[in-house]
C-alpha cells in the first residue's frame, strides 16, 4: 500500500472554521494493490467537507448503510459536515483515491458556483493526470507550508473545482462515442508501467486498436495525448525522487525510464524550464 498525506498543523482532528473563506485542513492519496483492505466508518460524518477522486480502480461507497455503491476511476465524491462517511478499498481492485479535507465560511457556497449541489454525492468527471497533479500540488504545499502556503492551497482547491465544472458542463457528448474501459486500462497500464520501455504503436495493436484511434479518444479522454502522458508521469517522478533522495540525476533518470541522462535532462528542461541539476538546487 502507498500512502502520502499532509495535516494543517499536524492536527489530525477535523474542524469548522467559519472565520477564514476557505482553508484545506489535510490532503493525500491512498494506492492499494497487495493489502487486501482499508476501510473508513464516521456514522456521524465529519465537522468539514470532503472530497475524493477516484483516479483508477474501484472503490466502494455507502451513501446509506446498506448501499453498496461501486465507484470506478474518473469520478469525484462528495461528503458534506456531518454526513455519514463509510467507503472500502479493495486491494484486488487495485484503487487509487486522492481526498482533500476543507472547511470555511465560503465553502457551502463555492461547491454550489461550480455546480456541486448538496443532493450530489457522485460526478462522473473522467480520468485526468490534471486532476491528481492539483492534489499533489496540495499535499506538497502542506507538507513544505511554506510562505503563504494556506492561500495556496485554497487556490488549487478552487482550480480543482473549476476543472470540475467544465467536465460537468461537456455532459455527456464523448459517452459511447469510445470505450472508458479502454482509456482507463491505458491509463493504469502507463501508471504501472512509466518507468519502462513503452512503444504506442505496439500497446495499440496488442488491444485491438488501430494507432490513430487510439491516440485521439486517448487524448479525447485525457487532455493529453499517451506519449504526453507517460511524460508528464516520469517528470512528477523525477521532481519527487530530486526532492527527497540524494540520487544523482543519471540514476534518476535510469529510475524513470531514460537510459541516457542527457536526454533526460533535455527533456526535463523542456518540461520544467531548468535542468534537473538546477532544480534540486533550488529545492
Amino acid at each position: 500500500m502507498y500512502f502520502n498525506s499532509a495535516y494543517l498543523d499536524n492536527l489530525l482532528e477535523d474542524f469548522h472554521d467559519q472565520d477564514r473563506a476557505l482553508i484545506v485542513g489535510s490532503c493525500g492519496v491512498y494506492r492499494l494493490s497487495s493489502h487486501p483492505e482499508m476501510s473508513t466508518y464516521r456514522p456521524k460524518g465529519r465537522l468539514d467537507f470532503q472530497l475524493l477522486y477516484i483516479a483508477s480502480g474501484t472503490a466502494h461507497f455507502y451513501f446509506t448503510e446498506e448501499d453498496d455503491m461501486a465507484v470506478a476511476a474518473g469520478h469525484m465524491v462528495f461528503y458534506r459536515p456531518k454526513e455519514m462517511q463509510k467507503y472500502i478499498y479493495y486491494g484486488a481492485e487495485k484503487p487509487e483515491v486522492y481526498w482533500v479535507h476543507f472547511t470555511g465560511s465560503d465553502a457551502s457556497d463555492m461547491m454550489r458556483h461550480y455546480g456541486i449541489m448538496d443532493d450530489i454525492h457522485v460526478i462522473n468527471t473522467g480520468t485526468s493526470l490534471g486532476y491528481a497533479n492539483i492534489f499533489r500540488q496540495m499535499i506538497q504545499e502542506l507538507q513544505r507550508r511554506q510562505e503563504d502556503f494556506e492561500e495556496l492551497l485554497a487556490l488549487l482547491l478552487k482550480q480543482l473545482f473549476i476543472s470540475i465544472r467544465r467536465q460537468m458542463l461537456k455532459g455527456d457528448k464523448w459517452k459511447n462515442v469510445f470505450p472508458d474501459n479502454e482509456m482507463e486500462n491505458a491509463i493504469q497500464y502507463f501508471n504501472n508501467h512509466y518507468h519502462q520501455e513503452i512503444n504506442i504503436k505496439e500497446y495499440a495493436v496488442s488491444k485491438g486498436m488501430s494507432v490513430s484511434w487510439f491516440i485521439r479518444h486517448f487524448k479525447q479522454y485525457t487532455g493529453t495525448t499517451p506519449m504526453q502522458y507517460i511524460v508528464s508521469l516520469r517528470m512528477t517522478n523525477a521532481q519527487v525522487l530530486l526532492e527527497t533522495t540524494n540520487y544523482n540525476v543519471t540514476e534518476i533518470g535510469n529510475m524513470i525510464g531514460y537510459d541516457n541522462p542527457l536526454y533526460f535532462s533535455r527533456i526535463f528542461r523542456k518540461q520544467k524550464g531548468i535542468s534537473p541539476s538546477e532544480y534540486r538546487k533550488r529545492r
